[in-house]
């Protein structure tokens, strides 16, 4: 049970390894990129330097994960969206009723985590208690004792993927128990063998759901946060730290520390914290006139509008789509929903009239907020956790396949700023 996934990647990885090793031997010395100064100080933004196959963000696409692009695939269960990112492909029913049985089974969470959990002081940020009870489990890591054992190289992938499935299977149960204790929610809610992965999670956190909307949610959240390429803060950290042999633990809980920034996975919470204030600033549902100088007064006090901008992206993020249309579907007349849609009419006009968004468009952290929010998870501090929840799915999919691959050591070159200016001069 739980091992049909294991054994496609165990047939697909000799493969992925000779063209790897083939493409190094006949192209080794062909330069596919320029690094510019401004790159070197402004974050290696946009350099190309690490192999990242389970997705990719192109500028006037977003999220395309395997070739697909994501709003073909939010009618997927976050089960599949992994399978996907390990294989290249989507699972027949066989293999993912397998792969949601082998979750199952690994999903006990260790009473040493829970009472690590009730030991730290009451009003623990929640990013803190899911790091901490990650880096707990390394205590169980496969992959720490078949190193030490003298495991051979090309397997050490195997002892990868049981440690993350062990992390995956364990994440939700962990993540709900930290929502219910540090908010006062009440006891633990065991996992439902007859749940998938999302909604057992939606269930465990213990808000009421009688028409099983946020479980829908809950699915569709985990979808969209899964994975965003290798670059990103918390992917390239533990893509990096897994590069020195640490296991899942340690790599996965250094990726969600970056994850906890507010430049990060925190920007959901702080979207939807604007957005609230702006309804209580107002004491009524905005007219679009009031939206529109609130933003404009915002800007010219040399402020930001939080949730809109990118990094990469040039268009509106397909992911914020998904939402819209989760919202419209399902709850067009939330007063908080309303100003969503408000301010997406309104903000890149803005934007685009002053000259200053290289992309005035709405990234995902503008209207993930607001769906929580009507469903009843009110509290923005926990809104990073659930974004850590799906994109562990991510981190340990390229993982895995970074073991498979017998990646190297990630260790750039760094210069010193005399360096710098001498090549200035020259």
């Amino acid at each position: 049970m739980g091992n049909l996934l294991k054994n496609k990647l165990a047939s697909i990885l000799p493969a992925l390894r000779e063209e790897a090793k083939s493409i190094v031997k006949e192209h080794g010395k062909k330069n596919i990129s320029e690094v510019t100064i401004d790159q070197l100080y402004g974050g290696m933004r946009g350099v190309k330097g690490l192999v990242c196959d389970t997705s990719e963000v192109g500028l006037d696409t977003g999220l395309v994960i395997r070739g697909i692009p994501i709003l073909e695939l939010t009618d997927k269960l976050p089960e599949e969206i992994f399978y996907l990112l390990l294989t290249g492909e989507l699972p027949d029913a066989e293999a993912l009723k397998d792969l949601q049985d082998g979750l199952k089974s690994r999903a006990q969470l260790p009473q040493y985590v829970i009472d690590m959990l009730n030991a730290l002081p009451a009003d623990t940020h929640p990013m803190v208690m899911l790091n901490t009870g990650i880096l707990a489990m390394e205590y169980d890591s496969e992959f720490r004792k078949a190193y030490n054992t003298g495991a051979a190289k090309a397997n050490l992938w195997e002892f990868m993927y049981e440690d993350c499935l062990n992390i995956i299977a364990r994440v939700p149960v962990l993540a709900a128990y930290i929502y219910r204790k540090r908010f006062n929610k009440g006891d633990m809610i065991q996992p439902d063998k007859n749940l998938d992965w999302a909604a057992n999670y939606a269930k465990m956190l213990g808000i009421q759901d009688d028409n099983g909307k946020l479980a829908d949610l809950m699915r569709l959240y985990m979808v969209l946060h899964a994975d965003h390429e290798g670059g990103n803060v918390s992917a390239f950290t533990t893509y990096t730290v897994g590069s020195a042999l640490s296991d899942a633990y340690y790599s996965i809980s250094a990726g969600l520390n970056g994850l906890a920034g507010p430049l990060h996975g925190l920007a959901n919470q702080e979207c939807l914290a604007f957005i609230v204030k702006m309804r209580n600033d107002f004491g009524h549902s905005p007219t679009d006139d009031e939206v529109r100088d609130y933003c404009q007064k915002l800007l010219d006090s040399g402020r930001v509008i939080p949730g809109y901008g990118h990094a990469v992206l040039r268009v509106t993020d397909p992911r914020f789509t998904a939402f819209l249309e989760f919202g419209n579907s399902c709850i067009p007349d939330d007063e908080i929903f309303k100003i969503v849609k408000q301010l997406f009419e309104i903000v890149p006009d803005i934007l685009i009239k002053q000259g200053k968004a290289k992309d005035p468009w709405p990234n995902v952290d503008a209207g993930s907020g607001s769906m929580l929010y009507h469903y009843g998870l009110v509290e923005y501090e926990y809104y990073t956790v659930l974004f850590s929840v799906s994109r562990i799915l991510g981190l340990s999919a390229q993982l895995i396949l970074a073991r498979g691959m017998n990646a190297s050591i990630v260790r750039p070159k760094s210069v010193t700023t005399n360096w710098v200016k001498k090549q200035i001069v020259s």
